[in-house]
């Protein structure tokens, strides 16, 4: 009998999990909260562009739809670092053209819903909100927004997918006995503004780059779109003296502008408008236990680890989700109780890793990618992995371009390289033998 699967959720995770199930002959019924945004004006200022990995495009190969995301999305190879007076350098991001894709967060959800409605067996319902998950019936309870209809949805399994406030994590909370739930924000939002495009469509910076312009306790970033405009997203402190709270007027932020980015602000001609109508959000990390229940209900995506976007790997990390409950899906044989268990222990060490890599990035980001010690220690890094990439492969490209190396395993290989380059960098005139044998060797020794 064909087996009936409930997701909470059609973002993009629950749209790329509905499209494994439907494909190994489940039947698949997306509820979502929110009207159907492909027929809906979708409004900016509320997004982030976000940065396709390796390990999300495993995740789209692994169904076959690679090549359909690839048309929308655009390469960037590097960072495009821009400094105060306006002069601006360029750090690859790895070697031989290795790049992170800018898509549209809208664009490629809207794009996955579309995929997914092609499988005969999904359906999608809009204005759908979870209230609640009957555990002893294994039913999942949904308003009508529309009609404040409530439906009761009996399935076989549940997945709850739906993101960092998941209604379906809360309703394990209220129901699991010893839940743990830690949710952290940091002390910065962020508001999306506009680059539009130039004439004809033309990219007025760098097409094929993620801006950034790097100010200590805060910054700003640019990602490409196709019509030639970059989506702009200003991470700020909410209050002190450089602040959200702090830039009250028009006056205000073009002043900020002016001097934070000079450059950025000759290319913005609505800033002012967009500052003050788009919405300041937050920004946190979710940390739960367990992640599945009763060997039929499992969170997944930001639901189970909602993490910060500074290392480009939330969504390419839900995309990872979907890889190992798929590769588990045939090692237990449609098992779902040792399907479930194995699934959490294995992506709860690694979503804990990725959490904490991307606050730290945060802080890289930020502060150190315009410090001149951090950008040589990363030549002396880049170096030495050409000549020895199988003795060290910098902390980035393990997480970014290396999808066999786990989270948690980069994490921990990435502390133990630090240590060692916290020893290079004290070596007594590093900056003119950067490149010398006895660099080499001393890095040789301490591996």
């Amino acid at each position: 009998m064909q087996k009936k699967v409930t997701l909470v959720g059609a973002g993009l995770v629950g749209s790329l999990l509905s499209i494994y199930l439907a494909k190994r002959g489940y039947q698949v019924d997306l509820f979502e909260r929110r009207s159907d945004m492909r027929k809906a004006d979708i409004s900016a200022g509320k997004s982030i562009n976000l940065a396709l990995s390796d390990r999300g495009w495993r995740g789209l190969e692994g169904v076959g739809i690679a090549g359909e995301i690839r048309k929308i999305a655009i390469p960037m190879y590097g960072r495009a670092i821009h400094h105060r007076d306006g002069s601006s350098a360029y750090q690859p991001y790895g070697k031989n053209d290795q790049a992170i894709y800018s898509v549209s967060r809208a664009g490629i959800n809207m794009k996955l819903m579309d995929l997914a409605e092609r499988q005969a067996n999904v359906n999608i319902h809009f204005n759908e909100r979870c209230t609640q998950i009957d555990r002893a019936g294994n039913r999942t309870v949904f308003e009508n927004s529309e009609t404040r209809k409530q439906t009761s949805i009996p399935s076989d399994l549940i997945f709850g997918s739906d993101g960092a406030f998941a209604a379906s994590r809360l309703s394990m909370q209220l129901s699991a006995d010893r839940f743990e739930y830690k949710q952290h924000y940091i002390e910065a939002g962020y508001k999306e503004l506009n680059i539009p495009s130039g004439p004809n469509g033309s990219f007025l910076i760098e097409k094929n780059a993620l801006h950034i312009w790097p100010r200590g306790n805060f910054m700003m970033i640019a990602l490409p779109n196709f019509d030639g405009s970059f989506t702009c997203t200003l991470f700020f402190p909410f209050e002190g003296e450089k602040s959200f709270q702090a830039l009250k007027t028009r006056e205000d932020v073009h002043e900020f502008f002016k001097t934070e980015f000079p450059d950025a602000l000759e290319l913005m001609p609505t800033l002012a408008i967009d500052y003050f109508d788009n919405p300041t959000s937050s920004l946190v990390t979710v940390k739960c236990w367990p992640w599945t229940f009763d060997d039929k209900i499992a969170l997944i995506g930001d639901a189970a680890h909602a993490i910060v976007p500074f290392f480009g790997q939330g969504m390419n990390c839900g995309f990872e989700d979907c890889v190992v409950l798929d590769k588990l899906i045939d090692k237990h044989q449609e098992n779902w109780a040792h399907i479930f268990a194995e699934y959490q222990h294995l992506r709860k060490p690694d979503a804990d890793a990725i959490a904490d890599l991307a606050i730290a990035n945060f802080v890289e980001m930020r502060d150190k990618t315009a410090d001149p010690r951090f950008l040589l220690q990363k030549k002396i890094e880049a170096r030495f992995n050409s000549k020895y990439p199988e003795k060290w492969i910098p902390l980035y490209s393990m997480v970014t371009y290396s999808p066999d190396i786990r989270y948690s395993e980069a994490l921990k290989a990435g502390e133990k390289q630090e240590a060692i380059m916290q020893q290079i960098m004290q070596i007594p005139g590093i900056e003119t033998k950067w490149d010398s044998q006895e660099v080499e060797n001393k890095l040789l020794s301490l591996i």
